[in-house]
């Protein structure tokens, strides 16, 4: 099990971030580990990497000249793949990136924003884990990459030591993410309103996707995956959440499995798992009443699911994260 704390402790020091910065990246993105962290009244010390030392040509018309080369991964405590253009992917990582992110000391926590999560994926670091990337690509990324368990339909994925995160803005979502995993939520969302963003988003990118349900709705369980998102409150069951999306069970157990990478059973419990958190660190609500919100039967299956995902109470992660815990919370 991770530790939801920063790997370190005197409050003195800054948690350092070293964001990596490849030829073909997206300016806004490059920028977003320094303009939220940044926020967290000093605990995080961010900066921006490239592979050799050297200038680097953006997407965007003009060049960054980041401070630092490779070493700055050495150094760090986490690390942070900023994304590329996604003409400028390859399946094999070049040698420089290779070797840079060879610097990068065990135990060190990795992220990636949007296509970032292609890097990690060459680099081997997401081999049979959950991840996720920009929904777009979500396609080059499955030919790429079957063995890695990828959901285009969340804003991030945390596996502990490896983080990804969707396109865009949701590199917010995932650096406010890391704020309330290290410090609390208090400091996210303080950090949260100097940035003038939502300190959370509910959803998914499912609500960005240009077509969210197919043409032929026989052909994705992806309309179906968004409506249990919309009634996860309810009983989902297999044969219930296949009628939704006009299949048999055993079609659309396959084609969940092969889209979502988890069967829907797994989906589902983490999905109400995920809500499960940001109630308990955003909301009073009791216990009872947070599992059924979520669609678990009791409240005694929401703390076997927390603590078998993260090895605590319901009570001891609100305390965590929240400083307190509800007045009818029982451990």
């Amino acid at each position: 099990m991770f530790s939801t704390q920063s790997p370190r402790t005197a409050e003195s020091v800054p948690h350092r971030v070293a964001v990596l910065a490849l030829d073909g990246a997206y300016p806004f993105e490059l920028g977003i580990p320094a303009r939220i962290m940044g926020a967290a009244d000093a605990h995080y010390e961010v900066v921006v990497a490239s592979v050799d030392g050297r200038p680097v040509e953006t997407n965007a018309g003009f060049t960054v000249a980041p401070h630092q080369g490779p070493e700055a991964l050495e150094a760090a405590d986490t690390v942070i793949i900023a994304p590329v253009d996604p003409y400028r992917l390859t399946r094999d990582l070049p040698d420089g990136v290779a070797a840079a992110l060879a610097r990068i000391r065990p135990g060190t926590r990795i992220a990636s924003i949007c296509t970032g999560g292609f890097v990690l994926a060459a680099a081997g670091l997401l081999d049979r884990r959950p991840a996720t990337t920009h929904w777009e690509c979500a396609p080059l990324f499955r030919s790429w990459y079957p063995h890695i368990r990828l959901d285009e339909g969340v804003l991030f994925v945390d596996d502990g030591d490896i983080l990804t995160s969707a396109g865009a803005a949701s590199g917010i979502d995932l650096c406010l993410h890391l704020i309330r995993r290290d410090h609390g939520i208090e400091l996210a969302n303080r950090a949260a309103r100097r940035c003038v963003v939502p300190p959370y988003r509910d959803g998914g990118q499912a609500q960005y996707i240009e077509r969210p349900v197919p043409e032929d709705p026989a052909s994705s369980t992806a309309a179906t995956r968004q409506w249990a998102l919309e009634h996860l409150d309810e009983p989902l069951t297999l044969p219930r959440l296949a009628a939704h999306a006009h299949m048999s069970t055993r079609t659309f157990a396959r084609r969940f499995r092969d889209e979502a990478g988890l069967p829907p059973r797994q989906w589902l419990i983490k999905q109400r798992l995920d809500r499960a958190r940001h109630l308990l660190e955003s909301s009073d609500l009791s216990v009872d009443q947070i599992a059924a919100d979520v669609g678990f039967a009791t409240s005694a299956s929401l703390r076997h699911h927390l603590n078998t995902e993260l090895g605590v109470s319901p009570l001891a992660y609100r305390r965590t994260f929240q400083g307190q815990g509800g007045l009818d919370d029982v451990a």
